[in-house]
């Protein structure tokens, strides 16, 4: 079947499902696989749960009228986005970098909805899969759409970019992130700047943020709306980050000064779609963040940073030295093994460690098999959490204000239950 053919069958309801626990009546289900799975196998379990047609791969599964057969369902999906997409005819802001992607599409979605009607990318779906599904849940009456990217190999970006077609573009930052995948930094800039590559060969548009000297080299003859501190001017992060734009302070509720240039690309955005100064102070002065993602949680007379979503070597250090600018009279901290590090695992590791003991706070606790290999002064040291569990039982901790950080795969958030 022709892609036109199959766009005919998703105006019919313009809904999409890949998991049969979660079937809308009247949905395309896409059979897509996995590594511990085949959705061919489930078609005929679509179908029975409501979906009214079923996308499959593998003839063996062709044993009903309404599955449709194509070379490659990943790749329909995929192209059906693009088709949507070309459909739709509206403003794509694509955003990708090594840290700060989520909370930027956010801060980003937050201003820019408080004039108009915009949809963005849910929790971060940012793949070859989530962001064909973010582009084909648009609808007709979205004014722009918000797609985030995401990438731990080269030539990723630029498959995302040519099914989404972005006119906009926003790199975050670039990173110490997916080194395993990318090989070194000067990797991760290759793969991040094919967003750049992108705008820059289609007539596109990039934010650019001025104060990063890499973005400047990397967005060069693209088309740019430019931003730095002179033009929206960091304030404090004593926790919560406070800015001034046009002689208005606008007070978030984020924490870290690493979240200034997430705050300030936002910003930068409502400002060139012609949201008014109060309704970008309002979207960002709004949004909360959630999600284990820069939370502030009180838990008696403690006060704790949660920000165990991701981690890796740059967000790391930005939230040590964030955490050590605080006013606090007592500091604890929880870091958690960074994953996809490669060879480099080791090495990122003992910085790590070295960093957190020259800030001689109160009390150090780093988790981890890649932790348990470093050195770090006056440190608690647990090769998992499961040896961090059965040793403390409870922690005696009081009158303390407390970061947790690690990656995604250590769940640190679990330490809450200690207090």
């Amino acid at each position: 079947m022709k892609i036109d053919q199959l766009y005919k069958l998703f105006e019919e309801s313009y809904l999409i499902d890949t998991d049969t626990r979660k079937i809308r009546e009247g949905s395309l289900f896409f059979a897509l696989k996995g590594e511990n799975f085949n959705g061919n196998s489930f078609a005929i379990s679509a179908l029975e749960n409501g979906a009214k047609f079923a996308i499959i791969d593998e003839l063996k599964y062709h044993t009903h009228p309404n599955t449709i057969l194509v070379p490659n369902v990943l790749e329909t999906l995929q192209s059906l986005a693009n088709f949507h997409r070309k459909k739709l005819n509206i403003p794509i802001i694509a955003l990708t970098g090594s840290n700060g992607k989520t909370t930027s599409k956010e801060l980003i979605n937050a201003v820019l909805s408080k004039k108009y009607k915009t949809t963005a990318t849910v929790g971060n779906l940012n793949n070859h899969i989530g962001v064909p599904l973010t582009l084909l849940s648009i609808t007709s009456t979205t004014d722009i759409g918000i797609i985030e990217m995401g990438a731990n190999h080269l030539k990723e970006i630029e498959t995302l970019c040519k099914i989404a077609e972005p006119n906009f573009g926003y790199i975050t930052n670039f990173g110490k992130a997916h080194l395993e995948g990318f090989g070194s930094v000067e990797g991760v800039i290759k793969a991040k700047s094919e967003l750049y590559d992108f705008l820059r060969e289609n007539d596109g548009i990039a934010f650019v943020n001025y104060d990063d000297p890499i973005q400047i080299i990397q967005s060069e003859k693209i088309n740019s709306i430019k931003f730095n501190n002179e033009i929206i001017q960091f304030i404090e992060a004593n926790p919560f980050v406070k800015v001034l734009f046009k002689n208005t302070e606008i007070e978030s509720n984020l924490i870290g000064k690493y979240n200034f240039n997430n705050i300030a690309a936002a910003i930068s955005i409502g400002n060139y779609f012609n949201v008014s100064l109060n309704k970008i102070k309002e979207g960002i002065e709004n949004y909360t963040p959630s999600n284990n993602r820069s939370q502030i949680i009180e838990r008696g007379t403690n006060k704790i940073i949660l920000d165990a979503y991701n981690a890796n070597p740059s967000s790391m250090s930005a939230a040590l030295e964030n955490f050590n600018q605080l006013k606090a009279s007592k500091k604890v901290v929880f870091l958690g093994d960074m994953f996809e590090l490669g060879s480099e695992s080791l090495i990122e590791h003992q910085k790590i460690a070295d960093l957190v003991s020259s800030y001689n706070f109160n009390e150090v606790y780093l988790i981890g098999k890649a932790f348990s290999t470093t050195s770090a002064k006056n440190a608690f040291i647990y090769d998992s959490f499961e040896a961090f569990k059965t040793s403390t039982l409870t922690l005696n901790i009081s009158h303390a204000t407390i970061l947790i950080k690690g990656s995604r795969g250590m769940a640190l958030e679990r330490i809450l239950d200690f207090f």
